[in-house]
């Protein structure tokens, strides 16, 4: 019997599978507006679904375009789910003849002057949010930050960590608890790095892409048809290096240093006060003293910095991220390496969030060392082998040294979530934990089985284009959803939070004074 097992026995001994049970999830999903034919949306943000700056449930991302669908925390995986249909449902109500795009991969791209960056109103919060997104562009350029995904957000519950605390032996003062819970979510973090290339290979669904993505840029990448590029083997073109992955982080020196959630901090805030050579040399400002970016430095604000996981704090007002883990520790912890699910109308299912919440609580009961200077370039090629060659037979990893085929490393993964599969199913009927554990199995032992092979499997039987294939799953979806029907009660609370949101940046706009140059240099001067 390993470590894993024997805590795991241990924790089901003393009751964790009660407090487990009374985890929070959320869910982000993103989806681009698009018209009927596929193109980008030109339009603004739909007015009926409320102020993208302060609307809790409907915002945009980094394109006026790009929907994004927020779920409030909630118990359990159908609940989460539910939430989102619910979301959907009133999103496709409000969008007229424009439907939202199925798949991660944006098409149909018609270059960098037609994307259109988000805009937030005219409160300087709302022109912070923008301008952020302005520097993104001259940074990493647009088409980049057209791609879509799904986010997972997990919170153990409060009444957890007592427990936990006794079974590892930790002080149980109020800031010895709170050390103890950050210690135990940077322990999942390190380990959903080291391990997170799993991911992709089970759950992506980014195979191929659509010419008009590359523009004029030459690539690399097999032609499939005259309208798309692909990798045979491919499972996440979004997670892969033509993907939005901070490719030149390593010109600008930043990664994240993941040991506690001080150095955490530390990295980040080093990064976002920094300037650097590369982007002073795109400019502050115009001319005519337009924002080309918030500053030169390394990082505009810490979300800019890309990582498949992050741990988070709620905010209070504009505070910073960095800000808010210092001051209160960490909250919940974010899995954003997930692609959008062409064949589910949400863009995820129940089976895989059940999976997900086994695989984050195995990364944090397993043991978690610091990741080393060898193995960090072993972790990121690993996940870029598994985006872009995942499926490719024999294809090898990098594990501490040595080459381990990724069948063979994926087995295991799967082999030690069967104690935690166990502790999950005590209070469940039919042991859906296991249940969805074994379907990830299967994938496994049979690479056509990932969505990544079915969507290129479907392609081909049908004669279709990357485009046509998106096309449909995105028209059939937009039916599901008109023909799905919510409460009154659920409709006219959504309705309710779209208006209260337009009073709410209306009452910014209006409270805003002094000049936003202050205002911004005040808020980076923020602890």
């Amino acid at each position: 019997m390993n470590n894993l097992d024997r805590l795991v026995i241990e924790l089901e001994q003393s009751g964790a599978a009660d407090l487990l049970q009374q985890h929070l999830i959320g869910l982000e999903k993103e989806s681009l507006r698009v018209a009927p034919d596929g193109t980008l949306s030109q339009k603004a943000h739909p007015t009926a679904l409320g102020s993208a700056l302060t609307n809790p449930r409907v915002t945009t991302d980094y394109s006026e375009a790009m929907l994004e669908l927020i779920t409030p925390p909630l118990h359990g995986a159908k609940q989460s789910l539910d939430c989102l249909s619910d979301i959907h449902t009133h999103v496709y109500k409000n969008l007229g003849d424009e439907i939202l795009w199925a798949t991660s991969m944006p098409c149909v791209l018609a270059g960098e002057t037609h994307i259109p960056i988000a805009r937030y109103g005219e409160s300087h919060a709302g022109r912070m949010k923008h301008l952020y997104r302005v520097g993104l562009g001259h940074r990493y350029g647009k088409v980049m930050q057209v791609i879509a995904g799904v986010h997972y957000n997990y919170s153990i519950a409060e009444n957890f960590w007592p427990l936990w605390a006794d079974i590892k032996g930790d002080i149980k003062d109020r800031h010895g608890e709170q050390r103890l819970i950050d210690a135990g979510y940077m322990a999942m973090v390190r380990n959903l790095q080291r391990y997170g290339w799993i991911i992709p290979y089970l759950f992506g669904a980014s195979p191929a892409v659509c010419k008009t993505f590359f523009g004029d840029q030459a690539t690399n990448m097999q032609e499939f048809d005259e309208g798309t590029y692909y990798e045979p083997h491919a499972t996440s073109l979004r997670m892969s290096d033509i993907g939005y992955q901070n490719q030149k982080e390593e010109s600008v020196g930043i990664k994240a240093n993941y040991d506690n959630l001080e150095s955490y901090i530390d990295s980040l805030q080093c990064a976002i006060n920094t300037s650097s050579p590369v982007w002073e040399q795109i400019g502050l400002k115009d001319e005519d003293g337009s924002y080309r970016q918030l500053n030169t430095n390394i990082l505009q604000i810490e979300n800019e910095y890309y990582s498949t996981v992050r741990p988070k704090q709620l905010l209070q007002g504009m505070e910073k991220p960095t800000s808010a883990l210092n001051a209160r520790g960490i909250r919940y912890v974010e899995l954003r390496s997930l692609d959008v699910n062409a064949y589910q109308p949400q863009g995820i299912d129940e089976t895989q969030m059940l999976f997900l919440e086994t695989f984050l609580l195995t990364c944090m009961f397993q043991e978690s060392p610091t990741i080393t200077l060898d193995e960090r370039p072993e972790i990121d090629n690993n996940l870029l082998l598994s985006a872009r060659r995942g499926r490719e037979p024999g294809l090898k990893l990098r594990r501490n040294g040595t080459d381990v085929p990724l069948r063979v490393w994926g087995e295991q993964l799967l082999s030690s979530m069967e104690a935690v599969c166990s502790l999950l199913d005590a209070n469940e009927i039919g042991a859906p934990y296991q249940t969805a554990l074994n379907l990830q199995r299967r994938k496994i032992e049979n690479a056509e089985e990932t969505p990544s092979a079915l969507m290129l499997e479907e392609m081909r039987e049908n004669g279709e284009s990357f485009y046509h294939f998106a096309r449909r799953k995105s028209l059939q979806h937009n039916r599901y959803f008109h023909q799905r029907k919510i409460s009154s009660e659920t409709e006219q609370r959504f309705i309710d939070e779209g208006v209260n949101s337009l009073q709410r940046q209306q009452q910014k706009e209006a409270a805003d004074s002094g000049a936003f140059d202050d205002f911004l240099a005040k808020y980076f001067a923020s602890v």
